[in-house]
């Protein structure tokens, strides 16, 4: 499977979410670390569903960039 992981730079570092499996989060002190972490948290989290027996979530997000003028 193959989610889609929102990136957002901080002040203090970088923090990671899925949108497909919420609550499931990081934050890292560069994206780097950000990105191994949320792979960790995607892995317990998907963990934990199968031990309650609760569905494992499609990936159904994406994502694209959107070109905008300067303001």
């Amino acid at each position: 499977m193959r989610y889609v992981v929102i990136l957002e730079r901080g002040e203090n570092g970088v923090g990671a979410y899925v949108p497909d499996l919420p609550g499931c989060v990081a934050v890292g002190e560069t994206k780097e670390e950000a990105l191994r972490l949320i792979g960790e948290a995607v892995e317990l989290h998907l963990e934990s569903l199968r031990e309650d027996g609760l569905p494992i979530p499609e990936p159904s997000s994406s994502s694209e960039y959107v070109d905008v003028g300067a303001a």
